[in-house]
């Protein structure tokens, strides 16, 4: 009998395949679980494109048909455009400033119609590509710090868009790519120094400025005293413990205060601070805080919506209380319970088994993509495939850590889960252009 080989699933990593819809299934069951009302008719719900999770619904349709058309393109397709794709995500960025529609704080939405399109969101994958594009360039020698800071600008252009559009959370996921940077060969001091500036910040958060300062002064005292031998032999170490030590404390002291004040928006100061149960020292004169407002706050903001989010997973148990049964969540004590907050629906109504049943597709998905990188003959898709791996990495890691108070509410999505037709859009290209550069890596693209 002959064997029956469609040219669309040759070579196609079906796992991944079944993880997304395994994933996306588990999303549109929670948006339904923290959205549905009583006496909704749930097949015309479905229907009618009214409720929130039959648009989620309709959306995945859509991502979907559009991820099918992506496993039946050339590979060659998406090396060949990366630039031009790159181009285009800088140029709706752009169109931003002059069209976008305030929404909930952030100036990044353009509304077409009914639906909310965030050019940010998109941008993701085409940064992805388009670095892949630049390191696997046979000129690139990434040995040279003018290739790393050409990589650097391709990631962080669009993050400081993207910051420009107030919209802090979503930028920071840019930064992921340093990632694929590192595996490419970037030296490990770059990252050792940006591990121990944000160490910086959250000491300047965390510490009294002046007692800080005095710790700086007798950590660099006692590098001295410990190199003093060295020093003698060699002045230029003197000099370099010093620039490092008034670098430190120019970072604490102007940097650190600079930013909060003119660059952070004032409620992303406050979530900040609250992360850390701190009260916010950067309010304007006349502006301080009194009792009754003082109530209020904690009454609402991020520091109510993660205490909420809290007592949902918690509620929930180690089996938890049912797809309908939620109380937390069914009765919007959580804002945003359905997009941000999305991970609390999950834990209440699933408990702790269905939280880390979640967390196990995620791992695995992380595991299957870096073992799909390493396979690659082609550097392009090696250097994609690792920026599909932090862009999830990221997203998941800081909006579970949201959830559960263990990172700032900075407001992104959870991949495949988080209600959003443009989220669910960017996450199903990304990951359905891996599937197809995949089913082709005997393949060197360029």
């Amino acid at each position: 009998m002959r064997q029956s080989n469609p040219a669309i699933s040759k070579g196609i990593d079906w796992s991944l395949v079944w993880i997304y819809l395994l994933l996306v299934s588990i999303g549109l069951t929670a948006i339904f679980a923290a959205t549905y009302k009583e006496g909704d008719a749930v097949v015309q719900s479905f229907i009618n494109f009214k409720t929130d999770y039959s648009k989620q619904f309709y959306f995945f349709c859509f991502s979907a048909l559009l991820g099918f058309f992506i496993l039946l393109t050339d590979s060659k397709f998406f090396a060949a455009t990366a630039n031009l794709l790159y181009a285009v995500g800088i140029v709706m960025l752009l169109l931003v400033f002059p069209f976008h529609s305030p929404i909930k704080g952030t100036e990044s939405i353009i509304k077409l119609g009914a639906f909310n399109f965030q050019p940010a969101e998109l941008c993701k994958i085409f940064v992805a590509l388009a670095l892949a594009k630049y390191l696997s360039r046979p000129e690139t020698d990434f040995t040279k710090t003018r290739s790393q800071l050409i990589a650097a600008g391709i990631a962080l252009l669009p993050a400081a868009l993207t910051i420009m559009q107030s919209e802090t959370g979503l930028a920071l996921v840019y930064f992921s790519f340093f990632i694929v940077m590192y595996r490419e060969g970037l030296p490990s001091i770059v990252l050792i120094i940006g591990f121990s500036i944000a160490a910086l910040i959250v000491a300047t958060i965390v510490i009294e400025p002046n007692t800080l300062a005095i710790i700086l002064t007798a950590i660099a005292a006692f590098i001295i005293y410990l190199f003093r031998r060295q020093i003698k032999r060699r002045r230029d170490l003197l000099v370099t413990i010093l620039f490092l030590w008034a670098l430190c404390v120019g970072i604490q002291r102007f940097a650190v205060p600079m930013i909060f004040k003119n660059v952070l928006q004032k409620h992303q100061v406050e979530r900040i601070y609250d992360l850390f149960g701190k009260d916010n020292p950067y309010l304007e004169k006349g502006e301080e805080i009194s009792a009754e407002d003082a109530k209020k706050k904690k009454e609402s903001g991020s520091s109510y919506n993660v205490r909420q989010s809290k007592i949902a997973i918690g509620s929930g148990g180690f089996f938890g209380k049912g797809l309908l049964n939620a109380t937390q969540t069914r009765y919007d004590f959580v804002p945003e319970q359905r997009t941000d907050f999305i991970f609390c629906t999950v834990g209440e109504g699933f408990g702790f088994l269905g939280s880390i049943i979640l967390l196990g597709l995620y791992l695995i998905l992380l595991l299957r993509i870096v073992t799909i990188a390493e396979r690659q003959r082609s550097v392009f898709s090696r250097c994609y495939a690792y920026g599909v791996a932090s862009v999830f990495f990221f997203h998941m890691a800081i909006n579970i850590g949201m959830t559960i108070g263990l990172a700032p509410v900075i407001g992104i999505p959870l991949p495949f889960i988080s209600y959003g037709g443009t989220s669910l859009l960017t996450f199903t290209i990304i990951l359905f252009i891996l599937i197809r550069l995949d089913a082709d890596r005997q393949m060197v693209l360029r």
